[in-house]
């Protein structure tokens, strides 16, 4: 299940619940929501089944900007994604890229890793 550069952790809450509570961590953040993309109901539209999979795009300009500045290609990874799911034994987990991963994939310059290392986890 492991990926490199992936960061997966387990949540005390349900899927739902888990989003709910992401998404306003995010904003009480001062970050901006993109999109949220709703796998599972996209899979029920077209009469597929899927275990809850639930993608929150987030980020701000401030953040992003100095690493694009820094290493242009960075901005296929942004903005920044976290992924909720539940497995087969109805855990629910949290996935995302980690940022100082993201930040070596696409060889950030010094002047840049202060926007990665002064990230606080959500």
């Amino acid at each position: 299940m492991a990926a490199d550069g992936l960061i997966t952790k387990r949540s005390s809450f349900g899927p739902e619940e888990t989003m709910n509570r992401l998404e306003a961590d995010v904003k009480a953040k001062g970050l901006t929501v993109f999109a949220h993309v709703d796998h599972a109901a996209g899979a029920a539209a077209v009469g597929l089944p899927l275990r809850p999979t639930d993608l929150l795009i987030f980020g701000n300009a401030k953040g992003g900007t100095p690493l694009m500045q820094d290493a242009q290609l960075i901005g296929i990874d942004l903005p920044l994604k976290m992924l909720v799911w539940q497995d087969a034994d109805g855990a629910t987990w949290v996935s995302y890229n980690d940022p100082g991963w993201l930040a070596h994939r696409h060889g950030v310059g010094d002047e840049a890793k202060p926007v990665v290392n002064n990230r606080r986890p959500l």
